[in-house]
């Protein structure tokens, strides 16, 4: 095993790592804006009027939250199929990771619409809107500014489990640099260049995050 680092070894496997990057990049945004829907519609449903609604969601929640997150991927990936569903790897590990976070998500939701003052839900009725318009048009833009830090937060936690997908069988940035180093018996650069592949994102999102929760916030001064 070399332990020098090759320059060389470098150039070579930047064009693998960079369409398995891809893979990564596509399961953390479409795994991510599936983890928004489920989300809200399960924090809608814990808000519910209906009591069964609302403990059932409760209690899909909790369970999702409590248990981990690779369980639920082997869970849709190989468990599955004994149920007469198989799905594909990438569309198995999109789904885990959509309900996982979207569990987390659901609770940082929650708190948000709690946030919004009662009086906004009653000057709405006053004025006869719809219940879905007062959510949508009123209580949601309100909302959401406040909590977009802590859905940021849950973005870049999303992006450094993709690795976990590696489990069944996703080429992803960590399992192809494990498949170069055990070709070349050079894991330092594959596993180096993936860590910057990681750190590099981590701090683009977080930066987006940040210029995303100022705009919101100029444009929710004036509701307050």
């Amino acid at each position: 095993m070399n332990a020098h680092w090759d320059w060389n070894y470098v150039h070579e496997i930047l064009p693998i790592l960079g369409e398995a990057a891809l893979i990564t990049l596509q399961a953390t945004l479409l795994g991510f804006a599936l983890a928004l829907v489920i989300g809200l519609v399960l924090a809608v449903c814990r808000m519910a009027a209906n009591p069964l609604v609302r403990h059932a969601a409760a209690a899909v929640v909790e369970f999702i939250r409590s248990t981990p997150l690779l369980i639920q991927i082997f869970f849709l990936y190989y468990g599955l199929p004994e149920f007469g569903l198989a799905l594909d790897a990438m569309l198995a590990g999109l789904i885990a990771i959509g309900l996982h976070y979207g569990a987390y998500c659901a609770e940082v939701y929650r708190a948000g619409i709690d946030n919004v003052p009662r009086g906004q839900w009653e000057a709405a009725a006053a004025l006869n809107l719809p219940p879905q318009a007062t959510f949508r048009r009123i209580i949601l833009p309100q909302a959401i500014p406040p909590i977009v830090p802590a859905l940021g937060n849950y973005l870049v936690a999303l992006f450094k489990e993709t690795p976990l997908l590696s489990a069944i069988g996703v080429l992803e940035l960590m399992q192809t640099a494990k498949i170069l180093g055990s070709e070349s018996f050079q894991y330092t650069e594959p596993i180096t260049l993936v860590g910057l592949y990681f750190l590099v994102f981590s701090l683009l999102a977080s930066a987006l995050i940040r210029l995303l929760e100022r705009r919101l916030g100029v444009r929710a001064a004036p509701r307050s």
